[in-house]
């Protein structure tokens, strides 16, 4: 027998109500993003007025944001209390084991009532973003008068478990407030994960009490090339910014209230340049002065650097040689020490340590890596890679944490419990399945949202190269053809990443992530089988009105009716 745990949300109507029973509904009415399992229309419409009685506290994170989205979309105080009488006509949140998948939901709406089941609270949510797509866009910021929801019923499951969204904050970065804005498009997409990049060669963003400097010096650059890599000239400009541990508590319950992980990457053994600025004994040569491609390095660090402080953080993109040092054990402990504050902040069961473009000329000339290499039988430095990765992963896990590193970490043998996100194509990821490890593809050539979104560049803002349509994205699989059914079970799903050397605004970052963000939703909630880009393109039209009443900054082409354009994955290093 099911189990049906009811939360009651009593929304008293008016007697005007009835001659909503029989409206005729139209296909335009239940353009859903991403597209539920099944959508059965029905005749009808309920209409949204009154209040809201409350029966079940273990959904009450759930009725507080219903409230709050009705609320607005009504312009009538929706409110809710614990307990209460079913009176009238009712919305009815609540917990049904029998429904499949643990994100999995049903929602049923009349024009007496509207019935959101969840296998657990997650579900619920995901129902609540669905009947949000019912209501009219313009109900995102205003109210509607006579508020109604088209009658239906709907059986929804997720097809991947992990549905994720990156964003770097190293290279640019972003204020808590925005951070929350990012996540609330995440929710609205049903996306579950939210990577958050926070320490690179161009910046530190995370406090670490322990380490002072890391934010003091490594927060911040003196300068930051103009135009693509190498850059015309140096801006001459401090720029930086850093996330308290509050402000990352804050965001972390932010996101956990719309059932959003957040995964924090910190960066090794490569990308610790604005570490490496603030405590330099972790570099292979504290004593060699941090080189800016091309002498576009700014004034106020080459004033530095001739008064003898050698290390800067880096104004220029790109991989460099100044990496941590695999032979000290002090790098080790250092990093041991920023995780150890780290982990409380993060409630994932991950922690994202980077892995990827790991120069090694400085290990080859370093007599500390040297040792290590020959004191642990290691064949050649990209062993001592691996012995770097497996180390940190040996500390991780035994603090109850599990890794995710980009595909690098294959290089010398991959770490025993390790996730590898595939973003150097799909090669990684399928080797990494065929090995028996848990896979996130985010294969550049799909899901890199910092590239061009149309070929016609010059009429684009300022990108890092390559070429990723909408299209392109929505016909990403991310199960790939060389793999059995037993090693895609691996697959756990797929992530967009947003790379920020060249955007340097929230508008901008707005503009790069929409609307491929709301194609890839779809491509990591259904099954491949079931896409088909012509109804997908008829519904996102929808959800640019959506859009527009949240008045946020997308990207046009797709609406534009261009026909497609010859594609280029071609990207800058």
């Amino acid at each position: 027998m099911k189990k049906l745990a009811v939360l009651l949300i009593t929304l008293a109507l008016t007697s005007c109500g009835n001659k909503y029973k029989d409206t005729k509904n139209t296909a335009s009415d239940y353009q859903i993003i991403p597209k539920p399992v099944t959508v059965t229309q029905k005749d009808g419409r309920f209409l949204v007025d009154k209040t809201i009685i409350m029966g079940d506290e273990a959904l009450r994170n759930e009725a507080e944001y219903l409230s709050q989205l009705l609320t607005i979309a009504s312009g009538k105080k929706v409110s809710y209390a614990p307990g209460g009488t079913r009176l009238g006509s009712v919305i009815h949140l609540g917990i049904d084991e029998s429904i499949e998948g643990e994100e999995g939901y049903t929602l049923k709406v009349t024009n007496k009532e509207i019935i959101i089941s969840g296998k657990t609270s997650k579900g619920v949510f995901y129902g609540i973003q669905t009947l949000r797509q019912l209501l009219p866009a313009n109900s995102e910021k205003q109210s509607v008068a006579e508020l109604t929801i088209p009658a239906v019923e709907i059986q929804d499951n997720p097809n991947y478990q992990y549905r994720g969204m990156h964003l770097d904050v190293a290279r640019h970065f972003f204020p808590a407030d925005f951070i929350k804005k990012y996540i609330d498009l995440l929710a609205m997409h049903k996306m579950n994960t939210f990577h958050w990049h926070l320490t690179e060669d161009q910046g530190w963003r995370i406090e670490i009490k322990k380490y002072p400097k890391l934010t003091e010096i490594g927060a911040y650059r003196n300068g930051t090339i103009v135009g693509h890599y190498p850059g015309t000239e140096n801006d001459n400009k401090k720029y930086g910014g850093f996330y308290t541990q509050d402000e990352i508590k804050e965001i972390v319950q932010y996101a956990a209230d719309r059932h959003i992980t957040v995964i924090p990457e910190i960066e090794l053994p490569g990308h610790s340049s604005a570490a490496i600025a603030a405590y330099p004994e972790l570099s292979c040569f504290p004593e060699e002065p941090t080189e800016v491609p091309n002498n576009m390095m700014s004034e106020k660090s080459k004033e530095l650097q001739e008064n003898g402080i050698n290390k800067v953080v880096q104004e220029s993109w790109g991989v460099y040689n100044d990496v941590y040092c695999a032979g000290k054990d002090e790098t080790f402990e250092f990093l041991q020490n920023v995780l150890d504050e780290v982990i409380p902040l993060f409630p994932s069961k991950y922690i994202h340590i980077g892995g990827d473009e790991c120069p090694k000329a400085n290990w080859e000339r370093c007599p500390n890596c040297q040792k290590r290499i020959n004191d642990e039988g290691l064949a050649d430095e990209h062993e001592l890679q691996s012995y770097f990765i497996q180390r940190i992963e040996k500390y991780l896990n035994a603090k109850g944490k599990r890794i995710i590193g980009w595909d690098e970490i294959l290089e010398g043998g991959l770490a025993p419990n390790a996730t590898v996100m595939s973003w150097r194509g799909e090669k990684g990821g399928i080797e990494s399945a065929k090995q028996q490890h848990d896979v996130i593809m985010t294969p550049n050539h799909s899901c890199y949202f910092d590239h061009y979104q149309d070929k016609d560049k010059e009429n684009e803002p300022l990108a890092i190269g390559g070429l990723t349509t909408v299209e392109d994205v929505y016909n990403y699989n991310p199960h790939p053809e060389e793999l059995s059914a037993e090693e895609s079970k691996y697959i756990l799903g797929a992530q967009a990443n947003v790379w920020t050397e060249y955007i340097g605004t929230t508008d901008y970052v707005e503009y790069m992530i929409l609307p491929r963000m709301t194609a890839l939703s779809e491509v990591v909630w259904v099954a491949n089988d079931t896409k088909n880009w012509d109804d997908f393109k008829s519904r996102l039209s929808a959800i640019k009105d959506r859009y527009d009443a949240l008045g946020l900054n997308y990207a046009k082409h797709v609406f534009e009716d261009k026909p497609t354009e010859e594609k280029s994955t071609s990207t800058e290093e």
